[in-house]
């Protein structure tokens, strides 16, 4: 690959990034800077790079602070990430490079009084008159984000017959080629049942957009704006976010740690941990009223004489 293709790849990357996860402005004015760096010290082949030249660059960031380190490392391994689930590579080299061990910041949060915000805001939509046919779009993207957990390439590009009214899953291939299960609420098949009336039957795609599917960037767009409506600062909502909330509000449920994992198509389960946040009070509810030995440790305190 030439500096040219280096371009036109951290480019599509840095796009991604900003309309699935919702990076901020600083976020990727920092990627963008870290991946050209690389792409200048490895002669422009940074997207074909192998695992021996990572492990040469990050030698080479040796005399840098650690958290500049960590920064740089996240940023080429969200990269090879990419290229991999894109399939503009069979391999992913991530793997070489410095792990300096600093913590993985936790994603943003949305509090289930925040989601229903968003709902009502969809709601006081479907409620105008004369009604638009985008509104059910809209509620039948947001149901399946909030109530599935799917990524946004995952959603936009489900095809029109992917959703069976009176089936409550479908099947994914997500990241690696691994296929999952994916459960659909009742909800979710509702609103998309009412979409999919208003696309045509010849069309190839659930979202339809054009000759293609609807893009990533005007789904986290469309969030943006429901967002503001809903009375929530937009840069609080995106795709990646309302994933996240599906996950963090189904473990806080009660959900099983490994079930999750499988909904969300994580290989290590320790994504699924870091991905999943809760609340260390209510571990301390779940495992003072779950734990087989929770009444044993009840009876066994010492009681006033």
């Amino acid at each position: 690959m030439s500096s040219g293709d280096d371009r036109a790849l951290i480019e599509r990357f840095l796009e991604m990034m900003a309309a699935e996860a919702g990076a901020a402005g600083n976020t990727l004015a920092a990627y963008g800077t870290d991946l050209r760096l690389a792409s200048e010290a490895l002669e422009g082949r940074l997207g074909s790079a192998g695992a021996g030249d990572l492990e040469r660059l990050g030698a080479e960031w040796q005399s840098f602070a650690r958290a500049t380190v960590a920064r740089k490392s996240a940023a080429l391994r969200r990269f090879y990430a990419f290229l991999h689930d894109e399939g503009l590579r069979g391999d992913d080299p991530g793997g070489a490079l410095p792990r300096p061990g600093t913590g993985r910041p936790l994603p943003k949060v949305l509090s289930t009084g925040d989601v229903d915000k968003l709902f009502e805001a969809i709601a006081a939509r479907q409620a105008r008159i004369p009604a638009d046919p985008l509104d059910l779009r809209l509620a039948a993207l947001v149901e399946l984000l909030y109530g599935s957990g799917l990524r946004a390439t995952e959603l936009v590009s489900l095809p029109r017959n992917a959703i069976h009214p009176d089936r409550p899953y479908l099947i994914l291939k997500g990241k690696g080629g691994r296929e999952r299960l994916v459960p659909i609420s009742d909800r979710a098949r509702a609103a998309v049942g009412l979409w999919r009336e208003h696309v045509a039957s010849d069309r190839l795609w659930l979202f339809p957009s054009g000759k293609k599917h609807l893009s990533r960037v005007r789904l986290y767009q469309m969030l943006q704006g429901l967002a503001a409506e809903a009375g929530i600062p937009p840069d609080r909502v995106s795709p990646h976010v309302l994933r996240h909330a599906f996950a963090t509000h189904l473990l806080e449920g009660g959900a099983d740690l490994r079930a999750l994992q499988a909904m969300l198509g994580h290989a290590d389960i320790a994504t699924t941990e870091i991905y999943t946040h809760v609340d260390s009070r209510r571990l301390v509810e779940l495992v003072n009223s779950r734990h087989p030995l929770g009444e044993a440790l009840v009876d066994a305190k010492p009681r006033p004489a």
